[in-house]
């Protein structure tokens, strides 16, 4: 027995009711199924009802996002407004703690500056650059660095061989310059307030 293969499987919603209307289109009048079960009547008003349903979700997801932007905007002039009022009552105050709790609201903490050394930058990978003699440097940031010092060697390394190429904000970095066709080394550490982090595992890699 031939079994029927509706091709819904997988569909979008409007695209079902495309290939439905199809399928209506080609039972209206077909001798070959002079009275289709379910009536073709029944079909065509359970299409126009998703219809409608698809036109009813796409205008309440569009009110949803106005919504949604109206609150956002909503809560920005909020918070606007109440560092406002935080800096009102702080100049009103005179740094009276007493004052200030009277106004609802709590004190912050003074901050304590971290003492604690940065640690050594970790995951140093390097990688062809895009032009000939260049190449890629990645790490993992490091909390409370600022820079990071990038430092290069040729091969082989040694305590004297390493000198610093450039100093970077960001936990990456691209050497140019290189002789290719020659292995070069590289390492870095991070710097912050409290000093000079350890450096990494070194890296290697031949200029292209």
């Amino acid at each position: 027995m031939a079994r029927i293969k509706l091709d819904f499987k997988g569909l979008a919603p409007a695209d079902k009711i495309i290939r439905a209307e199809q399928i209506v289109a080609s039972l209206t009048g077909n001798p070959n199924f002079p009275t289709p079960n379910p009536p073709l009547a029944m079909v065509t008003n359970a299409i126009n009802t998703l219809r409608t349903s698809i036109v009813d979700a796409q205008k309440a997801r569009q009110e949803s996002q106005a919504k949604t932007a109206d609150q956002n905007r909503n809560e920005d002039t909020l918070d606007q407004i109440m560092r406002q009022l935080a800096a009102y009552i702080e100049n009103v105050s005179g740094d009276d703690e007493a004052k200030i709790r009277s106004a609802g609201v709590s004190i912050r903490a003074a901050a304590t500056p971290a003492t604690d050394p940065l640690t050594a930058p970790s995951g140093l990978s390097a990688t062809e650059g895009d032009h000939e003699g260049e190449i890629d440097l990645h790490w993992n940031s490091v909390k409370r660095a600022r820079s990071y010092i990038v430092e290069h060697s040729a091969d082989p390394p040694s305590d004297t061989s390493w000198s610093q190429s450039q100093v970077v904000v960001a936990s990456s970095a691209t050497v140019s310059g290189l002789t290719r066709g020659a292995k070069h080394w590289f390492r870095v550490a991070a710097v912050g307030s409290v000093g000079q982090s350890g450096w990494s595992d070194p890296a290697t890699k031949i200029a292209p």
